[in-house]
């Protein structure tokens, strides 16, 4: 038996995220203290009394994210005694989830992931005009099906598949010309609905390459630790521990695929029976269920939450 600690991506957000963790536990406050000192900004009121539009920009929603996961992951181990490099075999984020699972796994400091994820938030709304991209999700189908929309639809623009997340959820990203095409296209395909995703940038493809040269060079000054256990990468579904290996697949990860079912189905191969989702929300486990059938999964993201998941972390 063995477990896997998984991280949110943006979408997880919301107002008041965090707060009963901060109110409940003086480290967990220390972490949301010590985002805003790093990012010289009260990202925490922010967080806690919105407003909602603003939380939402891609620069305060990624760090936010992994402040909220940072301040449970600091309650488990400061508080309730918990050890990641002992309790745990793997650790994986979903896109800039990646960044609060290094953060858990000592690869970067609190602060640095603050920053860097900042300037990730800055630099992908940046790299692109707004209309100019958008991404969609395509609901009954998997990446096969998906893969061919995407190649039917560019007609010379962008449209790839931005995050395959579950065996029937894919969502592709590109010039907004080829998304306005996948509705139809997708018919044909077998895709039961296309969602347009009320997102700022097309996240997860190469019209975001101004951002991952952003990244690479902010990777490059920053110190990267190994990890204390290995965290499976997005690009790849493979876990890696090499702090160089580390920084090439984040700069990787801006222009490509984030791989979740994959990751899930590769951890799970691997002996992982329990998935963690430490932070805001529920999506993670959603997708872990329709990805691993037979494992378990459990959100984390409130004191009651702790309480509760303590006598089976521990054992």
């Amino acid at each position: 038996m063995a477990r896997a600690f998984v991280f949110p991506g943006q979408g997880s957000q919301d107002v008041g995220m965090g707060k009963a963790l901060a109110e409940a536990f003086p480290s967990a406050k220390a972490v949301f203290d010590e985002v805003d000192d790093a990012l010289g900004q009260k990202l925490s009121a922010i967080i806690w009394e919105g407003p909602k539009e603003t939380l939402t920009l891609t620069e305060n929603a990624q760090p936010a994210l992994m402040a909220v996961s940072m301040a449970v992951m600091r309650v488990l181990e400061k508080e309730k005694g918990f050890s990641l490099a002992d309790k745990v075999k793997f650790v994986a984020g979903h896109s800039l989830g990646e960044y609060s699972a290094l953060a858990a796994a000592g690869a970067f400091s609190l602060a640095d992931a603050a920053r860097l994820l900042k300037l990730r938030g800055q630099a992908m709304q940046k790299a692109v005009p707004v209309g100019v991209g958008a991404m969609a999700a395509l609901l009954g189908v998997g990446a096969e099906a998906a893969e061919k929309v995407a190649a039917e639809a560019a007609q010379g623009d962008v449209c790839q598949v931005a995050n395959d997340n579950d065996p029937t959820q894919i969502v592709l990203s590109g010039h907004k010309t080829a998304i306005d095409r996948v509705a139809e296209i997708g018919k044909k395909y077998g895709v039961r609905r296309a969602v347009p995703l009320p997102v700022s940038a097309p996240f997860h493809c190469a019209l975001m390459q101004p951002a991952a040269d952003a990244m690479a060079e902010a990777l490059a000054q920053v110190t990267v630790n190994k990890p204390v256990v290995p965290v499976v990468a997005n690009v790849l579904a493979a876990p890696i521990s090499d702090p160089d290996e580390i920084r090439k697949r984040l700069v990787e990860q801006v222009t490509g695929t984030v791989r979740w079912r994959e990751c899930v189905a590769a951890m799970a191969a691997d002996g992982v029976t329990e998935f963690y989702e430490i932070g805001a929300g529920k999506v993670l486990a959603g997708l872990v269920k329709r990805t691993a059938a037979s494992a378990s999964a459990v959100s984390i993201g409130a004191p009651a939450d702790i309480d509760a998941a303590l006598a089976a972390l521990n054992a």
